[in-house]
């Protein structure tokens, strides 16, 4: 154990003696690591945007949704006795969700008036507030919203208030249809202005799911949707296919429904009744996924594009230390150092540097991500939904940054394994007259 301990200190002491010859291994490394760990940290940032604004958006990772005919049209709505249902259902299957949301979904024909001024509006959601004050809180409020948000009260986004050209506190008049289709008002006080540039936040409102059966005319304890967030987003499949196989027996319940298509191709057929959907995020993302998966292909191209740069760059900077330093190997040999003893040395020196490369590419990697930030992506339509914010942000998750690291220094270990072989079982006047290694 001394030994080995003294032999990779030996190895740290000609690591900083030849920094110079290392020097442009070294800057390969850092903006090889630096570039593979930009390109990663700002994809899963770009990928946790998305599936935030949708969570946000849809109300959980998994979602029931209600369709009842009426008519040649359905609307959204379960009642009293279905809700109960479903919630008894999701604790039969233990699923264990962290929040349990209701929300209320409105038709069509949405306007908001104000001061002679209509604006039509994408999205209406009837919200418990108390019971989504953990999503209210990671809004991104113009301006800090006003106390006592009650039932008289209206959020709306920045989009809206600028054409309407409203206020805090101002008063608007929300317009739409009942679900017997005549046409119904209310009066809202602005209690909140939201900051969302994605394609979920334009024209888009919040009230209070109680006024918004009320102008909907359902019964009061009615809603459309009950969403679930979980501990474990990545189990979302799972807990599906649980709470649709203790569901099924009770309600008239779709299929499970994988991406948007089908969801569409379901909602065309003729029911009798009503339906009950398990969607999770996947299912509405199912178009934006095809431009996630497009960003992934050219994520691992430039990833292996990266890992070859760097150790075919490495390979040849480390061939020629090795060769200029053969003399050298020679007169450890002749002082009785071993062949293994040699490869540790050369394993050391390697083995730290890609150490202290990966901190200086990771330091980087973290400046490139801050100065991507403040590029505008405004000329990109639809992209706002990969921001944070208006912002392009980055996320380091420790599987990733563990691949990163792992991946570089299984490229440092085979670079210097095959060398280190090679000259460590060199014939030894070949080490001392310099012949290539």
């Amino acid at each position: 154990m001394k030994r080995f301990l003294a032999i990779s200190k030996l190895g740290i002491k000609y690591l900083v003696r030849y920094r110079r010859r290392y020097l442009f291994l070294f800057i390969a490394l850092v903006f090889g690591f630096a570039s593979v760990t930009f390109v990663t940290s700002t994809k899963d940032g770009m990928y946790d945007n998305v599936y935030y604004a949708a969570q946000s958006h849809y109300a959980g990772d998994v979602v029931v949704v209600a369709y009842e005919t009426l008519g040649r049209h359905f609307i959204h709505r379960m009642g009293q006795d279905e809700v109960s249902t479903i919630l008894n259902s999701v604790a039969l299957s233990e699923i264990n969700p962290v929040h349990i949301v209701k929300r209320t979904l409105a038709g069509e024909n949405m306007l908001v008036h104000y001061n002679g001024v209509a604006v039509p509006l994408r999205y209406l959601m009837g919200c418990d507030w108390d019971e989504e004050e953990h999503l209210l809180a990671m809004m991104n409020f113009a301006e800090a919203p006003m106390p006592k948000i009650g039932d008289d009260s209206i959020i709306l986004s920045a989009l809206i208030a600028q054409q309407l050209g409203v206020r805090m506190g101002d008063m608007v008049i929300l317009e739409m249809d009942t679900r017997y289709g005549q046409r119904n008002t209310g009066l809202f006080i602005v209690r909140g202005i939201v900051e969302d540039s994605s394609i979920f936040g334009y024209f888009k409102a919040y009230i209070s799911r109680l006024s918004h059966n009320r102008l909907l005319l359902f019964d009061d304890d009615d809603c459309s949707t009950i969403g679930l967030f979980l501990d474990n987003p990545a189990t979302a499949e799972q807990d599906r296919a649980r709470l649709h196989e203790v569901l099924q027996p009770l309600l008239q319940t779709g299929p499970i429904i994988h991406n948007r298509e089908e969801m569409l191709r379901e909602r065309e057929r003729v029911w009798d009744g009503s339906r009950y959907f398990i969607y999770t995020l996947p299912v509405y993302l199912s178009e934006i996924a095809f431009m996630l998966d497009a960003m992934n292909i050219v994520s691992y191209l430039v990833y292996i594009m990266m890992l070859i740069i760097i150790l075919v760059s490495a390979a040849v900077t480390y061939r020629l230390i090795l060769h200029e330093r053969a003399r050298e190997m020679g007169v450890m040999r002749v002082m009785g150092f071993y062949g293994r003893d040699l490869r540790l040395v050369l394993w050391t020196e390697i083995i730290l540097l890609g150490l202290v490369s990966m901190i200086a590419g990771f330091v980087l990697a973290r400046i490139m991500s801050r100065a991507s930030s403040f590029l505008s992506f405004s000329w990109f339509p639809g992209f706002e939904i990969f921001l944070n914010n208006g912002r392009l942000s980055a996320i380091y998750l420790p599987g990733t940054t563990l691949l990163n690291v792992a991946l570089l220094l299984i490229v440092l270990v085979f670079l210097a394994l095959v060398p280190s072989f090679r000259v460590s079982r060199k014939n030894l006047p070949g080490l001392l007259s310099g012949e290539s290694i």
